[in-house]
């Protein structure tokens, strides 16, 4: 399905902003855009294409789908596979790589830090020097209370983060985008609900997501107020 023009419009321009205030992506990068399946990395990887037509230098992408069944995620390679060719995008499915004495079935933290080492790995070898995620706003503003709850600290989510001396650079490029509308743009698009994973339920960030529901209509100002408050202490 395709989105409106109005829709697509609106959320691209926060992604172009967010592109050249941070310097996330110039002539000639070569991009792996990690899409789990949900809405989020579903939502980044149209609007970078969309943002690849539209400015006047080029670059490549190349979305990376991490195959998780052996932990027991669901396989959605059937489904993402014939989007990836409609969108007319590089693709590759690559599986999770875990260490032979990995205790099955994984944890939240275990099952991410897994997703992650095999983005990084996989990125990293197919020549993709930068490796974008699909974090937005309200993820950036739930980091932001949970390291000042549990770690005494005014740290989030950088829009863009150097690795392993800079072999691998981490870009956000929805980082200023609240989930409300990734949420509109992903019912326009008509991308399928995707279940919550049940580890994740049980998770720190599933306790801090509860904590600020229960704060009522004020959540979206405190998000915003969290996210604005540490990017002012990190300096970006």
């Amino acid at each position: 399905m395709s989105v409106p023009d109005p829709i697509a419009y609106f959320l691209l321009k926060d992604v172009t902003r967010a592109v050249g205030e941070f310097e996330l992506i110039k002539g000639g990068d070569r991009v792996a855009v990690a899409v789990s399946g949900g809405k989020d990395s579903r939502t980044m990887l149209d609007l970078l294409l969309r943002h690849r037509r539209k400015v006047s230098y080029d670059y490549d992408l190349l979305a990376l789908h991490v195959v998780g069944t052996e932990a027991g995620l669901p396989d959605l390679r059937s489904d993402l596979e014939p989007w990836f060719r409609d969108l007319g995008v590089d693709y590759r499915f690559v599986p999770m790589d875990l260490l032979p004495d990995e205790p099955l079935p994984l944890n939240c933290f275990r099952c991410s830090w897994n997703r992650r080492k095999t983005l990084f790995t996989v990125s990293v070898d197919l020549g993709y020097r930068t490796l974008a995620f699909g974090h937005h706003a309200d993820d950036a503003a739930v980091t932001t209370l949970m390291n000042l709850m549990f770690n005494g600290k005014l740290e989030t989510m950088e829009p863009r983060v150097d690795f392993f001396d800079g072999a691998v650079t981490v870009i956000r490029p929805l980082i200023t985008l609240p989930e409300k509308e990734l949420v509109r743009y992903a019912k326009a698009a008509g991308y399928p609900d995707q279940p919550a994973c049940p580890q994740g339920e049980e998770s720190k960030r599933a306790e801090v997501e509860a904590f600020l529901r229960q704060v009522g209509r004020q959540q979206e100002q405190i998000r915003i107020n969290l996210w604005r408050a540490a990017r002012e202490a990190m300096g970006f």
